[in-house]
C-alpha cells in the first residue's frame, strides 16, 4: 500500500490530531530558553499578587480544613476580635480593626451589600479588592458616609436594571473579588459594640433582593491545592492560571497576555514545567528568581521614601498614573507585585497610608537582637488624622505579629491618655527585645530576638501627610 493511500484509509480525527502535536511542538522549539526565562521574569513581576491573592482565597473559601477558612463564596465571615501571630493568612495585617471578610462571586449574578447606620466618630469601611489587587472602590466613612445603604455589585458590562432600593451601582473587572471590612474599636470595652455592627453587614444575591428564581449554574469549579513556598518559585504560575481564566485582559495587556502563553500560562492546558526541556526549566526557574530579584531592587529604592506607600496601593487607574509620575514607568506591575509582597491590601493613600520602618540603612535590617530603639513624636507632631494612628511591629522573617507576654503587636491613638510623655511634652515609644521599666511599660512595643520591621497606619490621613508637608519620625537606636 503506497503512502498516499494508508493517509487516505486513517481517520481524519488521528490526523488532526497528529497536525496539532506536531503544531505545539514547532511552537515549543521555537521558544529559546532566553525567550522562555525573560516570559518567565515579565509573568512573576505580573502574576505575584494575583499569586498572593489565590493563597487567601484558598485559604478562606477553598480549603475547607484549612485553619483560616472563613466560609463559602458570597457569605460575610465576622471576625470579633484583633489579629495575633496565629493569623498567618495576610502578612502584614492590623489589629486596630475586627476584621470581616467576603469573597464575591459575581459570575452567576450580582450581589448586593447592606451596611447599617454607623456612629458618627466611629471609622469604618468595605475595601473592594478584585483578583489583580487593585483597591477599584470603598464603602464607609470616607466614601459613602455613615449612613445605612445598599451597593450593586456586578460585573462589567451588566446591563441590568438598577433596582430602586439599591443606592448605587458598583462595577468589577474580574469575576471574583475580595472585601475586607475593618470597624474600628475604641477601647478594650468595646468589642461587644463591634461585634453588633458586624452583625449587621449583609451580602445577598441580586434573585434573593428581588424574591426571583435563581440563575442555574452547571459550572464545575477546578481550583488547585495551595502549596507554601510556591509563591517564591514557577510552581506559583499554576494559581496565576486559575486567576488569569477568572478576568479579561484589558487592550493594553493583551499582547503581554499572549506572550504568557509560549509558557502554557493562561491557556486551557495550564503552565506545567515538566513539559519543556532541562535547559528550558533551567531558564523558567531562573526568569523568576530575576523577577523577584528586581522587586527586591525596588524595595532597597523606595525605603527611604516616607510616602511609598500612597504610590502603590490603588485603582488600576491610579497605579498608571502613579508609575508614570513617580517612577517613570509604562507599567505599574513591579510597584503592585512590591505591595503585595510587602502589604498585602493595603489601603489606597485617601483611606489609610502608612509609613513604613523596613530597613535601618540599606540592606541592613533593624535587629532587636542587637539594638534597642526609640521613636519620639514632637509636642504637637503626631499623625495628622481624621480616625485614627497606629505604630504596629512585624517579624522581618514571617512578616506577621511577634508573641510576647503582653500580647500587644501595636502602640495607637486610641490610648493617648494611657501613654507616659515627656516633660516638653512630646512622646517616645520604645521598641526594644526587654521592657524599658515598668513605669514606662505602656509605651513599650516587644521586638523579637533578631530582624523587625514597622508599620505605621494613619487612617484617614489629612492633607499634610499625603503631600509630605508632615514627615513620621525616624526609629533611632537607643544603647
Amino acid at each position: 500500500m503506497t503512502k498516499q493511500k494508508a493517509m487516505l484509509k486513517t481517520p481524519i480525527w488521528i490526523l488532526l490530531i497528529g497536525l496539532l502535536f506536531f503544531s505545539f511542538n514547532q511552537k515549543q522549539e521555537a521558544l529559546t530558553p532566553e525567550q522562555a526565562k525573560q516570559i518567565a521574569k515579565e509573568a512573576y513581576v505580573y502574576g505575584l499578587p494575583l499569586i498572593l491573592n489565590y493563597k487567601t482565597m484558598n485559604a478562606y473559601v477553598l480549603d475547607k480544613n484549612s485553619p483560616e477558612y472563613k466560609g463559602e463564596f458570597n457569605e460575610i465571615s465576622n471576625v470579633a476580635r484583633l489579629y495575633t501571630p496565629d493569623d498567618k493568612a495576610v502578612v502584614t495585617p492590623n489589629s486596630d480593626t475586627p476584621y470581616s471578610f467576603i469573597w464575591v462571586d459575581l459570575r452567576d449574578e450580582p450581589q448586593v451589600i447592606s451596611v447599617p447606620e454607623i456612629e458618627e466618630d466611629r471609622f469604618y469601611h468595605f475595601q473592594l479588592i478584585d483578583l489583580y489587587t487593585h483597591n477599584f472602590a470603598y464603602l464607609g466613612t470616607l466614601s459613602t458616609g455613615n449612613k445605612a445603604g445598599k451597593y450593586l455589585m456586578a460585573k462589567q458590562g451588566w446591563t441590568g436594571e438598577k433596582p430602586e432600593s439599591v443606592d448605587e451601582v458598583i462595577y468589577c473587572e474580574t469575576d471574583l473579588f475580595f472585601v475586607i471590612v475593618r470597624t474600628q474599636l475604641m477601647n478594650d470595652k468595646d468589642l461587644k459594640n463591634v461585634k453588633k455592627i458586624q452583625d449587621s453587614y449583609k451580602i445577598q444575591s441580586l434573585s434573593d433582593l428581588q424574591g426571583t428564581d435563581k440563575p442555574k449554574s452547571d459550572r464545575i469549579d477546578n481550583f488547585p491545592a495551595w502549596n507554601e513556598g510556591d509563591q517564591f518559585a514557577s510552581d506559583g504560575f499554576k494559581y496565576l492560571d486559575a486567576m488569569l481564566k477568572l478576568t479579561k485582559p484589558v487592550a493594553s495587556e493583551i499582547e503581554l497576555r499572549k506572550r504568557f502563553t509560549k509558557l502554557g500560562i493562561g491557556t486551557e492546558k495550564g503552565f506545567d514545567i515538566n513539559s519543556f526541556d532541562e535547559e528550558t526549566q533551567e531558564a523558567i526557574n531562573e526568569g523568576v528568581k530575576e523577577g523577584f530579584a528586581q522587586l527586591e531592587k525596588f524595595i532597597n529604592d523606595v525605603e527611604t521614601d516616607p510616602l511609598s506607600s500612597t504610590k502603590v496601593f490603588g485603582t488600576r487607574e491610579y497605579l498608571t498614573e502613579s508609575a508614570k509620575n513617580n517612577y517613570n514607568s509604562d507599567n505599574f506591575y513591579i510597584q503592585r507585585a512590591v505591595a503585595a509582597h510587602m502589604g498585602l491590601y493595603g489601603n489606597s493613600a485617601k483611606e489609610a497610608t502608612y509609613p513604613s520602618y523596613i530597613m535601618e540603612s540599606p540592606g541592613v535590617p533593624y535587629n532587636s537582637a542587637e539594638n534597642n530603639y526609640i521613636l519620639i513624636f514632637k509636642k504637637g507632631e503626631l499623625p495628622p488624622v481624621n480616625a485614627f494612628w497606629s505604630f504596629s511591629i512585624y517579624d522581618a522573617k514571617t512578616q506577621l505579629f511577634i508573641h510576647n507576654n503582653l500580647n500587644r503587636y501595636l502602640l495607637n491613638s486610641n490610648n493617648m491618655d494611657g501613654y507616659v510623655y515627656n516633660d516638653d511634652g512630646s512622646l517616645t515609644l520604645y521598641i526594644q527585645k526587654k521592657s524599658p521599666g515598668k513605669e514606662l511599660e505602656s509605651n513599650w512595643l516587644p521586638a523579637p530576638d533578631g530582624p523587625f520591621y514597622c508599620m505605621m497606619r494613619l487612617y484617614g490621613p489629612k492633607p499634610e501627610a499625603l503631600s509630605g508637608e508632615w514627615v513620621s519620625p525616624g526609629l533611632i537606636r537607643n544603647n
